[in-house]
């Protein structure tokens, strides 16, 4: 999994190994059927290859500021690039996928094969070819796909897919592509304009990127990040997926794969706020505006929410596949939407009150609607809960209670600044009593640490979420660090709960949590070195981060690329640049 890039188009995103195959492209959106899969299926899933024939060394690089690839292939006989784009359009994403790589020849002669092979989207469609008065388009379930391509020596045409031959020169130019689109007719633009389109969108990631005013400590990881989490929201409606895959395992010795191609309120909030604080204002009210409607358009609060704002049910598929690695299972589908997660309080009141604060006001009825949440958390916080890990244990965990903790702190602070209605008095009450039961039932002075719920004196590395939020910066959450440290550290990685490791590698949004933590509690030379012996180790070779990692190997796990690990990673740097900035101002 370490070899993948991804390339995303306000819509879907397709992941590109090293070697030139694109092995995971759902159409026509992230949370589809994927056409192309051999992720989770090498057999009969389908890729989009492109790579010399002969032997060669591999270099790549997102070009600078963007979300388009390049790959220099270097054999005996030459030297080829290949640039790797979902396109948009002169107004943004374009109403088709268009996938496009250019192949342009730098020296001596390459000889390359191309393969656009739709596979049968885990095991519930068969691909065919077609062929129009147009030429030749691949069809699987309710997609059409039409192949392009400029300047190629040979062209054949299989049952279920077609193979494309080319041939390299200094100087010269191919392209091989596609434009797909579901259930509705098929534009086919002419292979020069595809090419002259990954201009048009190397261009427009750059002003996008452009936009960010970010000038801190490490500022290639947390573009990269930032450009990340842009790929991950679904620009239709302004959700943010928490992965662009499925199933990918995050275990190797227990069945741990979910599909993440959803939208939590958790992650969204913290992608907004880190987006907020890089100075990204578009997307963020987009998503903002589109969580608040959801939360309107239920009477619950939902965990999640599918991209398009529908409330998942129970159903999950299990595809007769055979996964990762033979890794099962692979599913379509997460229950998780059900549970109650008391957390989410606090989630939903952080990136409203970071909003606000930022300069912006709520309307009237949000306002209400917030006023509403804030009850129900003063009302909700003595229950059990699934607890941020979803788990299937409902118990009084510690970082539940501070999540609604932190929300009635919020709410209490929009109230006093006159953006909500309310009781600002009543949810001070019962913040106050939440912090009471938290010192009282859920520190340990054996343990010297905040246990993960009062039954236990096991540890939950969540804790380090509420050093960032201000519940406690003090002697306590710095011994709770320590002992964090000393259970579930890996060198630089933490593992997220107590035993974790029996099933399970570190997870990587816990091991930039705790270089936050350290930096907030006056401990910034630590969380420098921290930062440094991560993003020298956590990231593969273009920046992106997986959901988990194996300290020994460096091999990835789970789902990718995970939003919680790269909002993690520019929440951890923005941080410690405050921290430093702090303490040589004497602050």
């Amino acid at each position: 999994m370490r070899t993948y890039a991804s390339i995303g188009d306000g819509r879907t995103i397709a992941l590109v190994a090293r070697d030139g195959s694109i092995d995971w492209l759902p159409l026509p959106a992230v949370d589809a059927m994927p056409a192309f899969a051999a992720l989770l299926d090498a057999e009969r899933g389908g890729r989009v290859a492109l790579a010399p024939l002969d032997p060669h060394r591999v270099e790549r690089r997102y070009l600078e500021g963007g979300n388009v690839l390049e790959t220099t292939f270097t054999t005996d006989a030459g030297v080829v690039r290949i640039t790797d784009s979902l396109n948009t359009g002169m107004a943004g994403r374009l109403p088709w996928c268009e996938l496009a790589r250019r192949i342009d020849g730098v020296e001596g002669e390459v000889e390359l094969r191309g393969e656009i092979a739709p596979g049968t989207m885990l095991g519930t469609a068969s691909p065919w070819a077609s062929e129009t008065v147009h030429g030749t388009v691949l069809r699987v379930g309710g997609l059409t796909l039409a192949p392009r391509t400029l300047h190629a020596a040979d062209v054949e045409v299989g049952a279920r897919g077609m193979v494309a031959r080319f041939r390299t020169s200094p100087g010269s130019r191919h392209l091989l592509g596609f434009v797909a689109t579901d259930s509705e007719p098929l534009l086919l633009p002419d292979p020069a304009a595809m090419d002259a389109g990954i201009d048009r969108t190397i261009d427009a990631w750059r002003r996008w990127t452009a936009s960010c005013t970010y000038d801190g400590p490490w500022p290639e990881a947390v573009h990269r990040s930032a450009l990340v989490l842009k790929q991950l929201i679904y620009a239709p409606t302004g959700g943010i997926a928490a992965a662009a895959t499925t199933s990918l395992p995050e275990s190797l010795t227990v069945r741990k794969g979910w599909d993440y191609r959803y939208s939590w309120i958790r992650d969204t909030a913290y992608s907004l706020g880190v987006l907020l604080q890089l100075g990204v204002s578009e997307e963020v009210h987009g998503a903002m505006t589109w969580m608040l409607r959801l939360l309107k358009d239920h009477s619950e609060t939902a965990v999640l929410h599918g991209l398009d704002g529908r409330v998942p049910g129970d159903d999950v598929d299990e595809h007769d596949v055979h996964g990762w690695r033979g890794a099962q299972p692979v599913v379509t589908g997460n229950r998780a939407a059900g549970q109650l997660q008391l957390g989410v309080y606090g989630d939903i009141f952080s990136i409203v009150a970071m909003y606000v604060d930022a300069g912006n006001v709520l309307d009237a009825p949000t306002g209400r609607l917030l006023t509403e949440i804030a009850d129900l958390a003063a009302d909700r916080w003595r229950r059990v809960d699934a607890g941020m890990w979803e788990l299937p244990d409902h118990r009084h965990y510690t970082t539940s209670k501070l999540g609604c903790w932190h929300a009635l702190q919020q709410a209490a602070h929009l109230a006093d600044i006159g953006q909500i209605p309310g009781d600002a008095a009543r949810w001070r009450f019962e913040a106050d009593a939440i912090r009471a039961w938290v010192e009282e039932h859920c520190w340990s002075e054996e343990r010297g640490a905040y246990v993960w719920h009062p039954d236990t004196d096991e540890l939950d590395a969540s804790i380090l979420l509420h050093a960032i939020s201000g519940f406690d910066r003090g002697d306590r959450m710095r011994r709770t660090l320590d002992a964090l440290d000393a259970e579930l550290g890996r060198g630089p990685h933490l593992v997220r709960w107590s035993s974790a490791e029996r099933e399970e590698s570190s997870f990587v949004a816990c091991s930039f949590w705790m270089v936050a933590a350290r930096a907030l509690c006056g401990q910034v030379d630590e969380a420098r070195q921290r930062m440094e012996a991560l993003l020298a180790e956590a990231p593969n070779d273009v920046g992106l981060l997986s959901e988990m990692l194996e300290p020994e190997t460096g091999a990835f796990l789970g789902n990718l690329p995970q939003a919680l690990s790269h909002l993690a990673l520019a929440q951890a740097a923005i941080t410690v640049q405050a921290a430093e900035r702090d303490a040589g101002d004497g602050g």
